[in-house]
């Protein structure tokens, strides 16, 4: 969808018709997005814990590379082993920010806590994973936040974080 709007603002800007305003509205907003990724326990290991599900990169290599690709969004980055802590952050951010890009890990499935906080706040989120979270043990298949998502991406490894990032554009 986005690359649909930048093909309409490409033709549209070498116009002269009545839409210019609408594409500097547009650019002014995109520009001053504040999205936040969210990560819960274990991420922190991303490039060393199970590389045949999780990859070899690390989280802090894609995190500068996903920076570099949007450079006119404002893009922030947390983590955290401690539930307690990811619920403080989502509220935090849940009332300020444009969106919250989220992958509880383990705390997906069972964490009512870090759903109630989602629920609560007026912020939208995606929830993310990096693995086929369904074709994983059946535990993995609850998720506590899916309810009060905007959205879920999973399975398309660290490009599910690209494309929550793009669902907000």
């Amino acid at each position: 969808m986005f690359s649909f709007f930048l093909l309409i603002i490409a033709f549209l800007g070498k116009t002269k018709c009545v839409f210019k305003p609408i594409i500097s509205i547009f650019t002014e907003i995109y520009l001053y997005m504040k999205i936040i990724i969210i990560n819960g326990p274990n991420l922190n290991l991303l490039g060393k814990r199970e590389p045949e599900v999780y990859g070899n990169m690390t989280f802090d290599t894609f995190y500068e590379e996903l920076k570099s690709k949007y450079p006119g969004i404002t893009l922030s980055y947390f983590q955290s082993n401690i539930e307690g802590e990811l619920i403080d952050k989502i509220q935090e951010v849940g009332f300020t920010y444009d969106g919250i890009i989220l992958n509880a890990a383990a705390y997906t499935h069972t964490s009512v806590g870090i759903g109630d906080a989602v629920k609560a706040i007026a912020t939208p989120v995606i929830e993310v994973h990096i693995s086929n979270t369904f074709s994983r043990e059946t535990f993995r298949h609850q998720s506590f936040i899916s309810p009060n998502a905007k959205g879920i991406i999973i399975g398309f490894g660290l490009k599910s974080y690209e494309l929550a990032l793009q669902s907000f554009l």
